[in-house]
């Protein structure tokens, strides 16, 4: 089920991914360029604007998947490094689309980060829903079982911590994995960049990760699986977690 790193080659192949999502193709690009390492420890988080969690949200940890689930009332996302500071702005700009995505792409393999791009309406259509509903919760396989992962977003910025973690930590639980979404280049060139930074690699690996932020987004970009974000956004009481795991074609344990 995990997804791995792939070429550039067979990225390119993968014309079949948009069907998957919405209107429009997503360009999963895992890429290069000029970011500075930054370790889990090194990580700065700033206070920016909180979501509260709702109270049907926090109900549904009542209701038999997680009786003991204490969600956070809000989050402090990873400080986005500004995109200047990652790769000479004004160079890209006269790069087409394709090389700014294989610029971004080449960058990040085999950095601990994870560089992916998408088209401009998709981004839209991703920001729209996320305002609209900012929890999930996503299966991430491990062995023979899955651990659940809850995400938070608040664009530009999408947060995954290990449910679990909540339990323990409450509002204290910190992101496994953060991604920041750079809109630089949406009107110009049709594409907004996408950084991921894994906190804890002793949680997750690259390829989880990345794995992680496609499916995050193809909840909040496809039509049908959106249906089951919005039930656990706006109808907790509804919602069932084997539905998810059926969307991803996940055993029920």
């Amino acid at each position: 089920m995990m997804n791995h790193l792939m070429s550039k080659v067979s990225r390119r192949a993968l014309t079949s991914v948009g069907a998957v999502y919405c209107n429009g193709s997503y360009s999963f690009m895992l890429t290069k360029h000029c970011f500075s390492t930054i370790s889990a420890v090194q990580r700065k988080f700033e206070n920016t604007q909180k979501i509260v969690v709702p109270s049907n949200v926090l109900k549904w940890g009542l209701l038999g998947f997680c009786r003991t689930m204490s969600f956070a009332s809000g989050f402090t996302p990873l400080r986005q490094k500004p995109l200047e500071s990652i790769m000479d702005v004004e160079r890209a700009k006269t790069k087409s689309p394709e090389e700014l995505a294989d610029i971004w792409d080449d960058y990040h393999l085999g950095r601990g980060h994870i560089g992916v791009s998408m088209k401009t309406k998709l981004f839209h259509l991703l920001e729209q829903r996320a305002a609209d509903c900012h929890y999930f919760v996503i299966p991430l396989w491990k062995g023979s079982g899955y651990t659940t992962m809850f995400l938070q977003v608040q664009m530009p910025y999408m947060l995954f911590t290990g449910l679990e973690d909540y339990k323990a930590r409450g509002t204290q639980a910190a992101p496994y994995f953060t991604a920041s979404y750079y809109k630089e280049f949406a009107d110009t060139k049709d594409i907004v960049l996408i950084r991921g930074d894994v906190v804890f690699t002793s949680k997750l690996s690259d390829e989880e990760a990345k794995w992680l932020l496609e499916t995050a987004q193809s909840f909040y970009l496809n039509d049908v699986r959106y249906k089951l974000v919005e039930r656990f956004n706006k109808e907790t009481r509804e919602f069932e977690f084997r539905d998810v795991l059926q969307a991803l074609e996940m055993p029920i344990l």
